[in-house]
């Protein structure tokens, strides 16, 4: 894990550079260049350029297992995540209305009653597990807006991480290396996420409709496999990432105060600034995969119909042509050229680009405000840092935090 070093000067120009660099940065996937090279069967992509052309072609998604994902048994539809073309077009344009500003600021109250209730469990039980609390906080929020609501018994976060956590590789072309035990173990934990939380919400919505997408499902004749998979890949693609990037945010601040102390006193638009900041340096999803149909010029090369590329979204959010010199420091107030995201590509860009990108921030933000402005707050133990490779993502676990009295004081 790499830490600052606090020893060396911030610039004039930024208040925190020098002082803070990823912590979660993968050197084994670095390339001495920055040109698209091969890499095994892939073709690798590090420069902001070339991964922003390949993210805003109409190219198709390879990575999160979609080949698995596109021939599950008994599914006719394909998760949005997979779809392409006019299909995927009228998806997203139909579910766009759960993801707007205005929708995810109706959802404020919802968000804010589960931050309060989150950070009081903190404080009666004086030490807990961050990334517990981020994984509650980002499951709960989202199967609100998917309508998983009507659970037959409480812990839905549990049962998806028990299949989320599998040992399945994304990355397309890899030999899935799973062995019989933990192949049904996966299974068996698919299976109580249908039974005990997906089938429960479907009968609901059959019943009544809701505002949410399962119900939308249902007006489109999707069958109960369909809706099982929509609803893991919510669950992988959203809900995960979410509890990561919070667990990382708060303990970048808590490393450094006066970044802290800026975020907690910063007007919203300040707050989202630092949270786009530190997610362009350290991206949840650290590599995305694409497929090309036809032959393709990317970079001033030409490639044959078939070819896949990896991109690798933690270089690209650090290339010092876009982001400049300082590109691998904190900086909430960086001056990036026109068309460019504060965040770079973390919730990528084109047709597939994160519907949720605003709701992950939103949530995060109201969360991690309210946990940050306790003086008292303090780390017990510093987290290990490990990566799920199905969604090419870091895993932080076990920042543990101390809120209030210290249990043998009471």
């Amino acid at each position: 894990m790499t830490v600052s070093n606090p020893e060396q000067q911030p610039a004039a120009t930024c208040p925190f550079s020098g002082n803070t660099e990823s912590l979660t940065r993968r050197h084994d996937r670095l390339l001495p260049t920055d040109d698209l090279t091969p890499k095994g069967t892939l073709i690798q992509a590090q420069s902001y350029a070339d991964s922003r052309d390949l993210l805003k072609g109409d190219f198709a998604q390879a990575g999160f297992l979609a080949r698995i994902a596109s021939n599950t048994k008994g599914s006719v539809h394909p998760p949005v995540l997979y779809m392409q073309g006019e299909e995927h077009t009228e998806m997203r344009r139909a579910t766009a209305k759960y993801f707007t500003p205005t929708a995810v600021n109706s959802y404020g109250p919802m968000i804010a009653e589960l931050a309060d209730d989150l950070i009081g469990q903190l404080v009666n039980k004086g030490e807990m597990n961050l990334d517990d609390l981020s994984l509650h906080l980002a499951v709960q929020v989202a199967s609100n807006v998917v309508g998983l609501t009507s659970s037959r018994l409480p812990g839905m976060e549990k049962r998806i991480e028990a299949f989320v956590g599998g040992k399945l590789d994304g990355e397309p072309g890899v030999t899935q290396k799973v062995s019989p035990v933990r192949d049904a173990a996966m299974g068996g934990a698919v299976g109580l996420f249908f039974m005990l939380d997906v089938k429960p919400a479907i009968e609901a919505r059959r019943k009544e409709r809701q505002d949410d997408l399962i119900s939308y499902l249902l007006d489109r004749d999707y069958s109960d496999q369909d809706i099982l998979t929509e609803c893991i890949t919510y669950a992988t693609a959203g809900m995960i990432t979410t509890r990561e990037f919070i667990t990382l945010a708060a303990y970048q601040m808590l490393l450094k105060p006066e970044l802290r102390a800026d975020y907690v006193h910063g007007t919203e638009k300040e707050r989202h600034a630092i949270l786009h900041e530190l997610l362009r340096l350290d991206p949840v999803v650290t590599m995305l995969y694409r497929r090309t149909d036809q032959d393709t010029d990317i970079g001033g090369q030409t490639f044959p119909a078939g070819t896949t590329f990896a991109l690798n979204i933690q270089t690209a959010n650090a290339d010092p042509a876009i982001m400049g010199d300082d590109a691998e420091q904190v900086c909430p107030h960086r001056t990036l050229p026109r068309g460019v995201q504060p965040q770079g590509l973390a919730f990528g860009d084109g047709p597939h680009r994160c519907p949720g990108a605003f709701l992950a921030i939103k949530e995060s933000d109201m969360f991690l405000r309210r946990l940050l402005l306790w003086n008292d707050l303090e780390i017990v133990n510093h987290p290990s840092v490990g990566y799920n490779e199905i969604v090419k993502g870091y895993e932080l676990r076990g920042l543990r935090l101390r809120l209030g009295t210290r249990k043998e004081d009471r």
